[in-house]
């Protein structure tokens, strides 16, 4: 495994559409063990392909509390969303700031494994969070297009999804 370069805000790969994933081989098995690496050294919870400048609908995401319940979504889909949760946001894009984000309380998507199988998985609170901040990445669009007010600097120390 390996631990890539995050791309950061400014850098146009990140504004891109990330392309659907028709297959899974080696080399995507590689990158989606390298995006966790890269995610859990850089102590984030969740990664979206076009971070480490690969234009690929593929998602990591892990917001266990010990860091070892990953969540790998390819080609994910958000088919259903009910509440709001108003809440700072951080990204691993966007080092050192973060920015207050109005997001779903409930979302549910729809995805593919590993084995190219579909399935739905739903998640609440910042699990919610992060299904739509991750695939908004997918989309092109990042989280300080969409706060609430200006951004803040934030220490290194804090932890912000």
């Amino acid at each position: 495994m390996a631990i890539r370069n995050i791309r950061e805000v400014g850098d146009k790969v990140l504004n891109k559409v990330a392309k659907e994933i028709k297959d899974v081989d080696r080399k995507l098995l590689t990158l989606i063990d390298d995006m966790l690496d890269t995610m859990y050294d850089a102590s984030g919870v969740g990664l979206a392909a076009p971070q480490v400048g690969i234009l690929k609908r593929l998602v990591v995401i892990d917001v266990s509390e010990e860091g070892n319940e990953p969540i790998i979504l390819i080609n994910p889909e958000i088919i259903e969303i009910d509440g709001e949760q108003i809440g700072d946001e951080g990204c691993l894009s966007v080092p050192g700031k973060v920015g207050t984000v109005s997001r779903p309380n409930f979302v549910k998507v729809k995805a593919l494994n590993e084995k190219m199988e579909e399935f739905t998985m739903e998640g609440t609170g910042l699990l919610a969070r992060a299904f739509c901040h991750e695939i908004d990445h997918l989309d092109g669009k990042l989280y300080v297009d969409q706060t609430i007010g200006e951004l803040r600097d934030v220490a290194v120390t804090e932890e912000v999804q």
